[in-house]
C-alpha cells in the first residue's frame, strides 16, 4: 500500500491537527492511566495492609511478588500484539477483522496463563531458595508466590480483553472494571490479611488470595461486558475468521518482542530485590517502598504509551508516514511533562510517603532517602517506555527489545549490586543503577524513532 503522507500543512492548520491529536491522545489515555492506576493500587492495597500486620510479612509479600511480577510483566508484553493489531485494523478501514484478533488474543492469553501458572508452581521455590536468601525469608516467600501463581491465567484473560478494547479506541469499559476488581481486592484483604469474622490472619498468604480473587473477577467481567457490546457481532466477535497466517505472525511478532523486552527490563528490577534481600529482611521491605510507589508512578507512561501507540498504530495502517510521526511526539511530550511534574511532587513528600507504608523507623529512614534519589529517574523512564511503544506500533518491534537487554540487564544489574554492595551505598545504589539505565534507555529509543521518522513508512 503506499504511502498516503500529504504535503505539508501551513502552520495553523498542523497547529490545529496538533491540537486535535493531542486532545485524541488524553481521550484515549486517561482511562488507560486509570486502569494503570487500578493494577497498581491494587498492588498498592496488598502491599499497605500486609505490611501495617506486619513488617516481615510485607518482606515475605514482596520476595513473593518479585517473580511473579517478572512473569506478569513478560504476559502484558506478549498480548501487545493484541491492542497493536486492533488498532491498525481499524487505521485500515477493517472493523470485520477486529474480533479476529481478539479471538487470536484470547487463544494466546489461555496458554500464556496455564504455562505461567505451571512455572511458577514448580520452578518458584527452589529457585528462592537457590538465591542466598535466609530459610525463613525463602520459605515465608515461596509459599505467597504459589498463590500469586493461581491468578496468573485469570490476569491473562484480562489483559487481552482489555488491551482489545484500548486498541478499539475504548477504553473505559476496562478501566471501570480494574476499580471494581480493586474493590474485590480490599475487601478480601480486610477479610483475610488480619483474620476477621472468625478466620484466621493469613497474613501475605491473604494478600496473595486477595489478588487472585480480584484478578480473576476482572477476566470474567471484561470478557462479559465485551459479549454484551451492541457492535460485538460486526466487529467480528462471534465470527470464526478465516485463517490469515500473516496477521497471526505480525500479533505474534510483536508480542515476542514486547514480552521480551519486558522480562528483561522487570527481570532486572525483580533481580534488585535480590541484592536488597542480601542486605537483610528490612531492607528488603525499605526496597518493596521505593519500588511500588516507582511502579505506581509507571503506570501513567504506560497509559500514555497505550494512547501513543493508538495514534500510532491507526496512523500507520493508514499508512500516513507524517501521522505516525506527530501522533509519536505529542506523545513524548505529554509524557515529558508528567515526568517532570511528579518528580516535583514527591521530592518533597518522599518522608510522608514512605509512612503510609510502615511504621518501622529503619525502613522509613532507608525507604525516604532513595525514594528521593528516584526523582531523577522518573521522567527518562517514562519517556523510554512510550517511545517504545511507539516503535512497535509503527512495526519496528526488536531494537526497543534490544535496547532493554543492554539498557536494564548488561548496564543495571552488575552496577547495582556493585554500588549497593561492594561499595557500600546499600539502597542508594541501586537507585543509581536504575538512573544510569533509564538514560541510556531513553537516548537509544530517542535516537531509533528520529532515525525511522526521517525514512518515513
Amino acid at each position: 500500500m503506499a504511502d498516503t503522507a500529504q504535503a505539508p500543512l501551513p502552520a495553523e492548520g498542523r497547529a490545529d491537527v496538533v491540537r486535535k491529536e493531542t486532545a485524541e491522545l488524553l481521550k484515549l489515555s486517561w482511562p488507560v492511566v486509570l486502569a494503570r492506576l487500578g493494577i497498581m493500587v491494587m498492588g498498592l492495597s496488598d502491599a499497605i495492609v500486609v505490611g501495617r500486620y506486619s513488617a516481615v510479612e510485607l518482606g515475605y509479600h514482596a520476595l513473593g511478588w518479585a517473580p511473579t511480577s517478572v512473569i506478569v510483566t513478560m504476559v502484558v508484553g506478549l498480548l501487545t500484539g493484541v491492542q497493536v493489531m486492533t488498532a491498525r485494523r481499524i487505521g485500515e478501514g477493517r472493523r470485520d477483522l477486529a474480533g479476529a484478533v481478539l479471538r487470536r488474543g484470547l487463544s494466546y492469553g489461555f496458554w500464556i496463563g496455564l504455562v505461567s501458572m505451571a512455572v511458577t508452581v514448580v520452578a518458584g521455590p527452589p529457585f528462592l531458595h537457590a538465591i542466598g536468601l535466609e530459610k525463613d525469608l525463602a520459605d515465608g516467600a515461596s509459599r505467597v508466590m504459589i498463590i500469586f501463581a493461581f491468578s496468573l491465567p485469570g490476569y491473562a484473560f484480562s489483559v487481552a480483553a482489555s488491551f482489545w478494547l484500548e486498541g478499539l479506541g475504548r477504553p473505559g469499559p476496562a478501566a471501570v472494571m480494574m476499580w471494581l476488581a480493586n474493590a474485590v481486592n480490599l475487601a478480601l484483604l480486610l477479610l483475610l490479611v488480619p483474620g476477621n469474622f472468625g478466620l484466621p490472619a493469613l497474613g501475605a498468604v491473604g494478600g496473595g488470595w486477595a489478588t487472585t480473587g480480584a484478578r480473576t473477577f476482572l477476566a470474567l467481567a471484561v470478557i462479559g461486558y465485551i459479549l454484551a457490546m451492541k457492535d460485538a457481532r460486526a466487529l467480528g466477535v462471534f465470527d470464526k475468521p478465516e485463517r490469515d497466517r500473516a496477521a497471526e505472525r505480525e500479533q505474534r511478532r510483536i508480542g515476542y518482542g514486547a514480552g521480551a523486552s519486558n522480562f528483561f527490563e522487570v527481570a532486572a528490577f525483580a533481580s534488585m530485590n535480590i541484592f536488597a534481600g542480601w542486605m537483610g529482611g528490612l531492607a528488603v521491605a525499605a526496597w518493596a517502598v521505593v519500588l511500588n510507589v516507582a511502579a505506581l508512578v509507571f503506570m501513567v507512561p504506560l497509559g500514555l504509551a497505550t494512547g501513543t501507540a493508538v495514534l500510532v498504530g491507526r496512523a500507520y495502517g493508514a499508512r500516513d508516514s507524517a501521522g505516525v510521526v506527530r501522533g509519536g511526539l505529542i506523545g513524548f511530550a505529554v509524557t515529558a511533562a508528567f515526568g517532570l511534574v511528579i518528580s516535583l511532587a514527591i521530592w518533597p513528600a518522599a518522608g510522608l510517603i514512605t509512612k503510609a507504608y510502615t511504621s518501622d523507623p529503619v525502613v522509613i529512614a532507608m525507604a525516604t532517602t532513595a525514594l528521593v534519589l528516584s526523582c531523577l529517574f522518573f521522567l527518562v523512564d517514562a519517556l523510554q517506555v512510550v517511545i517504545a511503544q511507539a516503535l512497535r506500533a509503527r512495526g519496528d518491534v526488536w531494537p526497543p527489545t534490544f535496547t532493554h537487554l543492554v539498557s536494564y540487564v548488561v548496564v543495571m544489574m552488575p552496577l547495582a549490586w556493585w554500588l549497593s554492595i561492594p561499595m557500600g551505598l546499600g539502597l542508594n545504589g541501586i537507585v543509581w543503577a536504575v538512573i544510569a539505565a533509564s538514560v541510556i534507555s531513553a537516548a537509544l529509543l530517542s535516537g531509533r524513532f528520529w532515525m525511522l521518522a526521517r525514512r518515513g513508512i
